[in-house]
């Protein structure tokens, strides 16, 4: 009789194992029915680990990195897939329940696939969001030196916080990130892993494999963030906005748009000459003035370029308006924006990820040298450089930014109209890698992974490691047509 139970207990295991190359039993791994946002279930695993905060202190306390993990559908599959989100500071757990679902599920062909919540993010442990008590007053037109003085002062103050807290602020880096993802390998049983990311998550693979490449086994990466870019250079967001003219022009829309460039450059100049007075609401309902400026405008700019569609629409109507004189439209969206009379407030991972990985003085120089004439400024990389060199034990330093060298397989996927990583920094930052295969995804902004179906069929050849059926992927055009006034 024992040996019946023996057996069925035996084909129970095996049933529910099949396609799964990990065992059900990892530690600190439970069962979980994983809801995405679209309302479908799958069975997953939720689990977690202790890592270091700051492996280069002896005597640094653990803290804890939750992961979802999909298992394999089908026996005899790759090394388990690791999602590494972007920001600094996305949660690849929330990623996985949004628009990429099934494309985690398509993932699952190939190995077992993890969101992981990277440290300090997510599910993860992560320290208290931190507010500055040295409140910005909306009501004052600050020139770039006392901005500069008060920004940095915030984040001082909040670095001062999190350490009276026992918070070690100097493991919060992407070399300790990339450390995490070798122990989640090793968490996992698996000899090696696959990487996928995009943009930071990118940033953060390209130091994995300055870390630990003899047990990486392919990367599928996206809107690439190279290790020294950090800091993108101003003059190619102008070639950006030249990439958008042309759709414009493709759309018969030049002649209300005849050159974006030139319209964007004139209301900024508009601005500094004689800065506007809008009158926004404060969080108590009290009316402010609030004087703005070209920077004002650069930066609402910068968070609305990512992606071609809505916001970038949005925009250019945006100048178009003030062109002809009427502040309304960019009145309604500072407002929405969020310009409103609060404290600054930090979170630690991305604040400190981007201190960490930080600029040399060269690249810096040409920066700002660049800047001056750029016609977003310094606005696309906000908070750096401005928080450059805030505090040098966090810098990594040059020997982190150097371009990595390796023989890995890589999947590389570029938007022509992405707004924040542009398609000749991410060859730039890949030059090292001699297996990297370059796919340009015509028309597709930052956010690219959901731009088409042959996205998803490209990385599944990539993953099988057949031949890429094109180095192209064409889109539509983008709809950028401004409402009739």
């Amino acid at each position: 009789m024992r040996s019946i139970y023996v057996l069925i207990a035996f084909l129970l295991f095996y049933l529910t194992s099949i396609g799964r190359p990990l065992a059900a039993n990892i530690e600190n791994e439970t069962p979980m029915i994983f809801t995405a946002n679209n309302g479908t279930q799958v069975d997953a695993y939720q689990g977690q680990l202790m890592v270091k905060e700051n492996r280069d202190n002896p005597s640094s306390r653990h803290i804890r990195i939750n992961y979802v993990r999909f298992p394999a559908t089908r026996d005899n599959a790759g090394p388990p897939i690791i999602y590494l989100a972007g920001g600094p500071g996305g949660s690849g757990i929330r990623t996985a329940q949004g628009r990429r679902f099934e494309l985690f599920m398509a993932m699952r062909e190939f190995g077992d696939v993890i969101a992981l919540d990277q440290r300090g993010t997510g599910q993860s442990q992560k320290p208290e969001q931190c507010m500055a008590t040295n409140q910005p007053d909306i009501s004052r037109l600050y020139d770039e030196a006392s901005w500069r003085l008060l920004y940095r002062e915030a984040v001082r103050q909040c670095f001062v916080h999190w350490q009276q807290q026992g918070i070690d602020i100097y493991g919060y880096n992407t070399t300790q990130n990339a450390l995490d993802i070798n122990d989640l390998r090793l968490h996992l049983g698996a000899e090696k892993v696959s990487l996928w990311g995009i943009s930071y998550g990118s940033h953060l693979a390209l130091a994995a494999v300055k870390e630990f490449a003899e047990h990486i086994d392919k990367l599928v990466l996206a809107s690439v963030e190279g290790l020294s870019q950090t800091v993108k250079l101003p003059a190619r967001t102008d070639a950006y906005f030249q990439r958008v003219q042309d759709v414009l022009n493709a759309q018969a829309l030049g002649e209300q748009v005849p050159d974006l460039l030139k319209l964007m450059r004139r209301v900024h100049q508009t601005l500094n000459d004689a800065p506007l007075e809008l009158t926004l609401t404060r969080q108590d309902g009290t009316a402010v003035s609030v004087p703005v400026n070209a920077t004002h405008l650069q930066r609402t700019a910068s968070f609305m370029i990512a992606d071609p569609g809505p916001y970038l629409a949005t925009l250019i109507q945006l100048y178009q308006s003030l062109g002809h004189g009427d502040s309304r439209m960019l009145q309604g969206l500072l407002q929405q924006f969020g310009y409103a009379d609060r404290p600054l407030m930090f979170d630690l991972m991305p604040t400190a990820m981007d201190i960490s990985s930080g600029i040399s003085a060269q690249r810096l120089a040409m920066v700002e040298q660049q800047a001056n004439d750029a016609v977003l400024g310094l606005q696309l990389n906000f908070p750096m450089p401005l928080l450059a060199n805030l505090d040098p034990r966090m810098d990594l330093g040059e020997h982190f930014r150097r371009i990595p060298q390796s023989d890995i397989p890589v999947l590389v996927l570029s938007g022509t109209l992405d707004g924040r990583t542009y398609p000749t920094s991410q060859r730039e930052a890949l030059r090292g890698m001699s297996a990297a295969q370059f796919v340009t995804v015509a028309n597709a902004g930052h956010n690219l992974f959901m731009s088409s179906p042959a996205v998803t069929q490209t990385i599944q050849a990539f993953m099988r490691s057949k031949p890429l059926s094109s180095s192209v992927i064409q889109l539509p055009l983008p709809a950028l047509a401004m409402p009739a006034r």
